[in-house]
């Protein structure tokens, strides 16, 4: 059930600029590019205000760019309306029509593609099947769950083929438990159907298990596009590092940089680290180590000593915080079964796994 009719889509120097109430202009969207593939999975991840939703509703058709051009297909779509792009969106509030029943909430965009009974029937049934809809083609959306609900939003975009599925924050309106549910179900449909795919969040874990790249946003400009490994492992920023999972961050001065690798002291210790950077580096200079907490872990010796001030049991790991020479650190021990679990108040020593550290 393959959709032969995706398409990539490319942002060439789009900018959207709002004006305050104070009469200032300010920029939602500046001067972003980027190139998605046919069939390609992709996320906008970022806080709020980053300028993803504006960025995903310029590529509907909601928005209009101040500046810069869209293009879906290889066609310049900038100025066309969003019912003449060749997209469909999953809306964060379903969008249902409340007196149709599911079956005719689905087949509404195909109604108005004038699709004759036969075919639009079905087209109908077999999204209603894909999305685990069957036998519900008579409720009505008051009478559905949340995920339900969910489940025809994303069939009504779905049915029309679109060459192009836009999603805005689809999931954040579900429990926790039923969001890692939908995700799973959309990543199975999208994968099935080799749909391109456009996804807004604000989740980091939604954007990490759903992409094929993600793309990172700040003040209406991207800090970094990569996989999700990229992304987690080699963050391009201290502002990526930090959103995307937790973060440690160690100060550290430069003793030397040679071929792929850059040598840090690290609270009177030298300290190599795989670097790809390393070119740039200048001995001396203070440059910023991150490590993430499942990267450390506290034995009786090791680079630095430091003080437990929590040690907390979480099922699947042992967390700890703690102080050294005034910066926290958090641990997240998930051999501890396999290690000794060290309490509250004890002085130990910090380590870290082999090829784990990164320079930003």
């Amino acid at each position: 059930m393959k959709n032969t009719n995706t398409k990539n889509v490319s942002l060439k120097n789009v900018v959207r600029e709002y004006i305050s109430p104070d009469k200032k202009a300010f920029r939602a969207v500046d001067n972003v590019s980027l190139e998605i593939e046919s069939g390609e999975f992709v996320t906008l991840l970022g806080p709020s205000g980053c300028g993803k939703t504006t960025t995903l509703r310029m590529i509907a058709g909601f928005e209009n760019p101040t500046s810069g051009d869209v293009f879906i297909g290889g066609e310049n779509v900038t100025t066309k309306s969003p019912d003449k792009r060749d997209t469909a969106m999953v809306f964060q509030s379903y969008a249902l029509f409340p007196h149709y029943d599911v079956f005719n909430n689905i087949s509404f965009g195909l109604r108005l593609r004038k699709v004759k009974e036969p075919e639009l029937s079905k087209k109908t049934k077999a999204i209603m099947e894909l999305v685990g809809l069957e036998g519900l083609g008579e409720r009505f959306p008051n009478q559905l769950s949340g995920g339900q609900q969910q489940r025809v939003a994303l069939a009504r975009a779905l049915v029309v083929e679109p060459g192009v599925l836009l999603f805005d924050e689809p999931l954040s309106n579900l429990d926790a438990k039923l969001r890692v549910s939908m995700r799973n179900e959309i990543k199975r449909i999208q994968r099935r159907l080799g749909i391109t795919s456009i996804y807004v969040t604000h989740d980091q874990s939604e954007a990490m298990a759903l992409s094929d790249r993600i793309i990172v946003m700040n003040h209406g400009v991207i800090e970094q596009m990569g996989t999700p490994e990229e992304i987690y492992n080699h963050p391009a920023s201290v502002f990526v590092a930090d959103f995307i999972g937790r973060s440690n961050f160690l100060e550290c001065k430069v003793i030397a940089a040679v071929e792929g690798v850059t040598t840090v002291e690290m609270y009177g210790k030298n300290i190599e680290i795989k670097d790809s950077g390393w070119q740039r580096r200048s001995v001396g200079e203070t440059v910023t180590v991150m490590a993430r907490p499942e990267a450390v872990y506290l034995d009786e010796d090791g680079i630095f000593a430091t003080n437990i001030l929590s040690s907390i049991f979480m099922g699947n790991m042992q967390e700890y915080i703690t102080d050294t020479q005034g910066l926290q650190i958090i641990i997240e021990d998930h051999d501890f079964a396999n290690r000794k679990v060290y309490s509250e108040g004890q002085i130990k020593y910090v380590n870290f796994k082999e090829n784990s550290l990164h320079i930003i």
